[in-house]
């Protein structure tokens, strides 16, 4: 029941009724329903603030969901970057100096993606950053590995060469020499048997008797087959490829060879003699490689142990006369 309320009338002296106009009424009507909604909206508002809707809360289960992921993944990039960190670095600093090839360059390694944002479409969010980062790390690991792949590519392509090549090179005595008793005379600077002048000798003499077999260092071609009465004397020429040549000298005569033939390491190719510019039944060796003579007692690592290498190399350094 609604109050009723009265005003005192001095004139009358008498209490009398208040009545509201419709206008008044509704005035306070409005003034009360203002101060409702407003209060109710602060009510809500507060409420919003403090405690999350059931959207809400499902929304931030699944953003936490999420970041707990994404660490997770981090997780395992970084795995994966230190794994891919390790491959490159067996592959510059082992592989590729095995097969005498050049290290990739960090810049190819660690190129950076070009072209336009690659990432416009990610940005704008509450988790943009972690996203943006995650996804640039994922496009280096795709360009390294790319790299990666690539120069395993090459590597395999060299090892395929690698294993022909390590068949080519000269890499063992041209006659049978175990006992090392056959080496005579070395690179280095001689005395001249026939001019008795200091000069140099560019290669290696083996002494042995007439008609001993002269073999192939290295797998090869034959490239020259020639006999004379003058300086090299009876001599063949292979060309094993990778820059490397040999020549063997003062032959007494060839093994039923042509020019153009292919020889194989180990394959008798001629017989030791005395011919040329020579004083006694001897093999003068040669290695050429890249047009270049260089000394032959650095090829001999097929055939012997570190200690007959030294001993084959204090031999091949003693002074004296040669035989060519």
């Amino acid at each position: 029941m609604a109050k009723v309320k009265y005003k005192y009338n001095p004139q009358s002296l008498s209490f009398d009724r208040i009545k509201m106009s419709f206008r008044e009424r509704f005035l306070r009507f409005m003034a009360y329903f203002t101060g409702s909604v407003i209060l109710a909206l602060l009510y809500g508002s507060i409420f919003t603030y403090l405690f999350d809707s059931p959207e809400e809360k499902v929304l931030k289960r699944e953003n936490e969901q999420m970041k707990l992921q994404y660490e997770l993944l981090s997780k395992d990039l970084e795995k994966v970057e230190k794994v891919l960190a390790h491959l490159q670095e067996t592959d510059d600093n082992l592989y590729r100096t095995i097969f005498e090839a050049e290290p990739i360059s960090t810049s190819l390694r660690e190129g950076g993606i070009g072209g336009v944002n690659r990432y416009e479409e990610l940005e704008g969010y509450d988790n943009s950053g972690i996203v943006i980062e995650t996804a640039m790390r994922l496009d280096k690991i795709k360009k390294k590995t790319y790299v990666q792949s690539r120069s395993f590519d090459e590597l395999i392509s060299l090892a395929s060469e690698k294993e022909e090549m390590l068949r080519s090179i000269p890499a063992i005595m041209p006659i049978s020499n175990k006992d090392l008793t056959r080496t005579a005379s070395g690179w280095g600077y001689r005395i001249h048997p026939i001019y008795k002048i200091r000069r140099f000798h560019y290669g290696m003499d083996f002494t042995a008797p007439t008609g001993t077999e002269v073999y192939s260092t290295g797998d090869g071609t034959i490239a020259g087959i020639k006999s004379s009465k003058r300086g090299l004397g009876n001599h063949i020429i292979i060309d094993h490829g990778f820059g490397y040549q040999t020549v063997y000298a003062h032959l007494d005569r060839f093994n039923k060879l042509r020019v153009g033939q292919k020889v194989k390491r180990g394959d008798v190719i001629g017989f030791v003699g005395s011919t040329g510019l020579s004083t006694a039944p001897h093999l003068h060796y040669e290695v050429h490689l890249n047009g270049k003579k260089v000394d032959p007692v650095n090829y001999y690592f097929n055939d012997l142990s570190p200690e007959e290498y030294e001993r084959m190399i204090e031999l091949s350094m003693r002074s004296g006369q040669s035989f060519d």
